[in-house]
């Protein structure tokens, strides 16, 4: 897993609540054990749609999702991390996500962050309204921030904060005990 500390960038502006896994990434997906490739089928019934956020040329590339409340509920499924940090997601701003979800992506490098809804309603029309609007996600921080004067701070569990600074998945933390195990 690659260490994550700050992410800058252009936020794909997804406001949708109660994304669950089977949209992130759908059943027939699953038949992979591998993490590589995914990226082509998140959001593969929304992309099937004209004019779609994940099909824009304006977002292309972004590391950062603003979505609604409830993202990544449903079915446990750890594909659904995968196939977003296969797209490129390193950063996922809701005002709430299912549990389950939320220990999938730090396990896979991807931080949510969770804001109130009066923040990321903010961040969503700035994202959709203002042309090459990026924010900077500071892990080391804590902070979102623009360069418009928008600030929030966030909590996140100092363990976890730890891994993925690091880079460390639940492999990385055993084999930094491999001389005890040995």
């Amino acid at each position: 897993m690659n260490p994550v500390t700050t992410v800058e960038g252009r936020a794909y502006p997804f406001g949708l609540k109660n994304v669950d896994t089977d949209v992130i990434i759908p059943a027939h997906y699953l038949k992979t054990i591998t993490r590589a490739g995914l990226g082509k089928g998140a959001f593969e019934t929304i992309r099937r749609e004209p004019g779609n956020v994940f099909d824009d040329p304006a977002y292309a590339g972004a590391p950062i999702i603003i979505a609604g409340d409830n993202f990544g509920c449903g079915s446990s499924r750890e594909h659904a991390a995968w196939a977003l940090n296969d797209f490129g997601f390193r950063v996922g701003i809701p005002p709430t996500f299912a549990d389950i979800f939320f220990s999938n992506a730090g396990k896979n490098g991807i931080v949510l962050v969770r804001l109130p809804e009066s923040d990321v309603d903010k961040l969503l029309k700035n994202a959709e309204t203002i042309p090459g609007y990026k924010l900077t996600v500071s892990l080391q921080e804590q902070t979102v921030n623009d360069d418009r004067g928008f600030k929030a701070t966030f909590d996140v569990d100092p363990f976890r904060k730890h891994c993925l600074i690091e880079g460390l998945d639940d492999i990385g933390l055993t084999l930094r005990h491999t001389a005890e195990l040995d």
